[in-house]
């Protein structure tokens, strides 16, 4: 026992105590992103506590965040409007792109009801919001000229025995065909001819 106990106490930082795993790289993203919003509503006019925040507030906090997006999304007016590689640049606007605001608010939701929120109450999951997401992916959709549709599941069908084996070259084959008056065991080895 007390080789063990030596042997798990190497480490000369540790004074006895284990430390917690670090948590994953999208929990990190979605304290930081909880932080966001609430130092968001906190600086909103008039500040806004966690319990009165509604869809409405979380579509204002969406479209805050368009300043610092990075996506260029065309107006309908714009010659570059459906090309999903345009020519040359624009005036257009750069926003948040509707993968990257999906997924934050998937983890504003997750976020929210850690955080004791019931789930019922959830602002992130209201029909607003998902109105308001599904809006933004086919408009940008649209101004990028690339569609954002489900990607549908593959039904593994089982393969047939000639599926699975590969077509013989030409030449094998002409070698492997049975000459007149062969029978097709002879070009196996072993086969009595």
């Amino acid at each position: 026992m007390e080789l063990i106990s030596h042997q798990a106490n190497k480490n000369p930082n540790t004074s006895g105590q284990l430390t917690p795993p670090s948590p994953s790289r999208y929990e990190n993203q979605k304290r930081r992103d909880w932080n966001t919003f609430c130092q968001y509503l906190r600086n909103h006019r008039p500040p806004l506590s966690l319990p009165s925040c509604s869809g409405a507030h979380v579509l204002e906090f969406l479209r805050y965040l368009d300043q610092f997006g990075k996506t260029k999304v065309h107006h309908q007016n714009c010659a570059f409007f459906g090309l999903p590689n345009p020519p040359a640049p624009c005036p257009c606007p750069l926003r948040q792109a509707w993968g990257s605001l999906d997924a934050l608010i998937g983890r504003l939701r997750a976020a929210y009801e850690e955080n004791g929120g019931p789930p019922e109450a959830n602002p992130f999951g209201s029909r607003a919001v998902r109105l308001y997401l599904r809006e933004v992916r086919d408009f940008q959709a649209k101004a990028r000229g690339v569609s954002y549709e489900k990607k549908r599941k593959r039904v593994n069908k089982p393969k047939t025995l000639s599926q699975m084996q590969p077509p013989l070259p030409l030449q094998q084959n002409q070698q492997q065909q049975p000459q007149q008056g062969q029978s097709v065991m002879a070009n196996y080895s072993g086969a009595i001819g």
